[in-house]
């Protein structure tokens, strides 16, 4: 896919536990319903012509797909870890992406919206509309979250 025809972003975000941190990050990626594709991860800022929708396409096993993601894994047992991405738009649709992440669905969403909206002040922008996903787990063995933007 030519990036520059990328036409829609969805948010998605996914929890899970693993045998290990890394089994952990997979099953959260398996979660949010992008573990099948090789993603790459981009710059946080969302072009004017794309279509923020609430759910991905079914892309191809193994397909290559932009993303602005998010993730914290742990192996500490009872601790607990969240992370979020956040989309603010202006009037034209020019946006940015930020993420972030906590100990708290709430916490993170939170700082990821704070993050949009201070990108937004350093543009002299005026901030027209926000979008958050946010995911929290309680680590049991190994546990992992991830939060994701997702261009196609």
């Amino acid at each position: 896919m030519i990036p520059n025809q990328i036409e829609r972003a969805c948010l998605v975000a996914g929890a899970a536990e693993g045998a290990s941190e890394l089994n952990a990050f997979d099953g959260a990626l398996l979660a949010a319903g992008i573990g099948d594709l090789n993603l790459v991860r981009v710059t946080s800022i969302m072009p004017p012509h794309v279509q923020l929708v609430t759910a991905p396409p079914a892309l191809p096993r193994g397909a290559f797909a932009l993303v602005v993601y998010s993730a914290r894994t742990s192996a500490v047992p009872g601790e607990g870890l969240a992370a979020a991405v956040a989309v603010g738009r202006a009037a034209d649709g020019f946006g940015v992406v930020m993420e972030a992440q906590g100990e708290s669905r709430a916490q993170a969403e939170a700082e990821a919206r704070a993050r949009v909206e201070e990108a937004f002040r350093m543009r002299g922008l005026e901030l027209k509309e926000v979008h958050t996903v946010g995911v929290e787990h309680r680590v049991r063995r190994c546990g992992g979250v991830v939060a994701a933007c997702l261009f196609f």
